[in-house]
């Protein structure tokens, strides 16, 4: 059965799954009962007035034609450059003459300053030719780097299942190496939570995670299967390496270790374990601690702020919004958030907007939403996430200001 095919019930479960909300937290919003939700996504109460049906689009963040089954005025296509990525992918051929590994170097170098200043029309028209020559060279360090930046261009351009794909070809690339393989289960993880498989993410955090921390940082198996118990406290880390290079228990891949926790609290929480998701984050935040500035060569940014920021998201899931709120107008002034990447700042500035918006507060929404057009415009005006945002924020009277402005740059009209 196709989305257009389903009952109305079901299509508003649905979006209250993805927007992380509990049948309660819904109610709440809606002014009504739990029951009320209930009887809707189940079908046993008809949904036949359109002024409901708009207030429930109001809050779940749609048009109400989505909950209709009916198609948008204005058709959605692939962001431009995305065909050329994907004919890319398809191709199984190696280039006749292996490109020198100083180029390929310089190339895939390039496109990850591109990634992380959000200059993602850029980035889209390089990818097809650093993934051709990554795959000429045969260097697995290099051909994950190629893959990895290339699923996190496509999540950005809302083309998860393609970003999914080259996720996995990373993994495939990183072949024994659990630390390769840790940089590219982040993309995964990526790909999968914009593609609403929190669960497996989880999972492939998890488990990845574990190869490449240490084990007092990381000590519980059966906790990749579900099964963990207060893990809450922070613990110190074995700093003994198990070997040369970068095992288990290297501090040159904590970092990635530590993102890979940040991710898998926010899988969780997309599941809706928010207990689960709280103690991650404190295991995150353990990590974080005995890391030093220079222990990133993997290019996450992860540290103290990003961990922080994950529990303004957190927060935000589980609906604590003025909680998420009041932290993040503290991680904003300090100085350490302004040297993180312009990618890293404006995605989680979008997320911020969210929780405003979710939060009833229009104009700290439209703050955010500002901001992060000033910190990487790219962030704003070429990820459809952030299209639907300020579509959203555009329909209140009167449109909080900068709003109309980004409206018209992205091309809608109210």
């Amino acid at each position: 059965m196709s989305s257009d095919d389903l009952p109305i019930g079901r299509r508003v479960a649905g979006w209250r799954v993805r927007r992380s909300m509990t049948q309660q937290m819904l109610a709440d919003r809606l002014r009504r009962s739990k029951s009320w939700v209930d009887k809707i996504e189940r079908g046993v109460r008809p949904l036949d007035r359109y002024s409901v049906i708009q207030e429930l689009s109001r809050v779940l963040r749609v048009d109400p034609e989505v909950l209709l089954g009916q198609p948008l005025s204005t058709p959605t296509s692939a962001p431009a450059g995305v065909d050329d990525v994907r004919a890319a992918l398809a191709r199984y051929d190696t280039p006749p003459t292996p490109p020198h590994m100083h180029e390929l170097r310089r190339q895939v170098g390039h496109a990850w300053l591109a990634y992380q200043h959000a200059h993602y029309p850029q980035l889209v028209r390089a990818v097809p030719s650093v993934l051709d020559a990554a795959q000429g060279a045969r260097s697995p360090e290099l051909l994950v780097q190629a893959y990895r930046i290339t699923a996190l261009l496509l999540v950005k351009l809302g083309e998860a299942d393609l970003a999914w794909l080259a996720a996995d070809r990373a993994m495939g690339a990183a072949q024994d190496d659990p630390v390769l393989a840790a940089t590219a289960a982040v993309a995964v993880s990526q790909a999968l939570r914009a593609s609403g498989r929190d669960r497996l993410a989880l999972l492939a955090t998890l488990s990845a995670a574990h190869r490449v921390l240490p084990p007092s940082a990381d000590e519980d198996d059966q906790e990749v299967y579900g099964a963990f118990g207060d893990q809450s406290r922070r613990k110190p880390l074995d700093h003994r390496s198990e070997g040369g290079g970068e095992r288990r228990g290297d501090r040159r891949a904590w970092a990635v270790g530590g993102t890979l926790l940040v991710q898998a609290a926010l899988a969780a929480a997309g599941c809706g374990e928010h207990r689960r998701a709280t103690d991650l984050i404190e295991r995150a935040a353990g990590v974080a601690t005995n890391l030093r500035g220079y222990d990133d060569p993997h290019g996450t940014s992860f540290g103290t702020v990003t961990v922080e920021m994950a529990r303004v998201l957190l927060a935000g899931q589980r609906g604590d919004t003025d909680g998420a709120v009041a932290r993040h107008s503290t991680i904003v002034r300090r100085e350490v958030w302004r040297r993180l990447p312009a990618e890293y700042r404006g995605a989680y500035l979008l997320d911020a907007a969210r929780i405003y918006l979710h939060a009833g507060d229009l104009r700290g929404a439209a703050r955010a939403l500002v901001d992060a057009d000033s910190v990487a415009p790219g962030e704003v005006r070429g990820r459809p996430l952030a299209r639907t945002l300020i579509a959203d924020l555009a329909r209140a009277k009167p449109v909080p200001a900068g709003v109309a402005r980004l409206a018209t740059l992205v091309g809608l009209t109210r």
